[in-house]
């Protein structure tokens, strides 16, 4: 599944209202800001902080900007 551009550019973080990006790999939303990733339920984008998985530095440096 990918996220067109358009609308990852009126998606936000819920909790910082931060820009997300895409991270195809894994098929999560990341917040680089929270250092959160946010996962994709069938293509669906699942924005609740509670759904989200924290994420170490060193998965946090293999998102692409």
């Amino acid at each position: 599944m990918a996220i067109d551009k358009t609308t990852l550019a009126i998606l936000a973080c819920p909790k910082c209202k931060g820009k997300l990006t895409y991270y195809a790999d894994k098929g999560e939303l990341v917040c680089r800001g929270e250092r959160l990733a946010y996962p994709i339920d069938e293509n669906i984008p699942v924005l609740i902080a509670d759904k989200a998985r924290e994420l170490s530095s060193e998965e946090l440096e293999e998102v692409p900007s």
